[in-house]
Parts: structure tokens; sequence; C-alpha cells
């Protein structure tokens, strides 16, 4: 598989520990990772604690006009934070913003965005999980597109008699 992480990616993932993984820098239209060849279908955000909570308080509003774009246009859009929920729940972070209302904007916005959020724990975890999310969404689509050809060909066999 072939990542690409986008060039605004300051601190990224480099998936070194992933043999069957390249990585390549380009300009992502969403988010910061996407299996090559399936940039518009699926993408996968990372956030450190600090820039989650950032996202939560001051840069609410841009956060959540990022979030509607995947929402209406991508088959898979997760978001991985490289924090776990009692780091979150501790208020662990440099910020004023209650940790009631970090958990509560959460859970708003995997509802209203259809976001699948992961609390990853660690940087490690984070890559593990964003590469994990990666690979599962190329496999399914190989699968589909490996079962419309089974159809398609059963379908030619049948017209052909």
């Amino acid at each position: 598989m072939i990542v690409v992480r986008d060039t605004r990616e300051q601190r990224g993932y480099t998936f070194k520990g992933y043999p069957d993984t390249a990585l390549v820098r380009a300009a992502l239209h969403t988010g910061d990772y996407a299996p090559q060849g399936y940039e518009a279908r699926c993408a996968v955000e990372r956030k450190e604690t600090g820039d989650l909570i950032n996202c939560l308080c001051r840069e609410r509003r841009r956060f959540e006009v990022k979030l509607i774009r995947p929402a209406a246009e991508l088959d898979y859009f997760a978001l991985v934070v490289e924090a776990d929920w009692a780091t979150l729940a501790r208020g662990d972070y440099r910020s004023a913003m209650r940790p009631q209302s970090v958990a509560q904007s959460l859970m708003a916005f995997s509802v209203r965005y259809h976001l699948p959020i992961f609390l990853a724990g660690s940087r490690k975890a984070g890559e593990y999980i964003t590469h994990s999310l990666l690979a599962k969404f190329v496999r399914e689509q190989e699968r589909v597109e490996e079962a419309h050809g089974d159809a398609d060909s059963i379908r030619d066999t049948q017209d052909a008699a």
C-alpha cells in the first residue's frame, strides 16, 4: 500500500515499521493521510492532544467546516487522536476547556458527522490505527471490485449463452 501524507502535516507518521507500506507526500484535499488511488474516497485526520483541544475551542468553527465536507463526500473518514480517554477526562491538557465539554464535543461530532473517533493513547498507537484503517479500506475496496468483476464475468457468460 502507498500512503499519501498531506504536505501540511508537520510531525507526520513515517510507517517505517510497516514493510508493505510506502509513503509519499502530496497535497490532500481532505485529511492528513489517504491510500494512494483513493484520496477522493478515504482519509484519516490525525490530532495531537493540544491540537485537538485547540480545534474544539479556538478553532472550532474552522474545524467543523473541515468535518462537514468529508462527511458528505468521502466513503470513509476518521479522526485519530493521540490521547486516551483518561487523559481527556482528567483535563491533562493546556486549556481552560472543561473535560466534560471535550467529551461532549467529540460525541456530538461523532454523531453529527458520522465520524469514527479513535482515541489512540499514544503516537505509536495512532500510527498503527491510521495504517490499519487505510489498509482495511483498500482491502475492502479490492474485495468489492473483485466481486463486481466476478459478477460481470458471470453476466458475460450468461449473455453469451
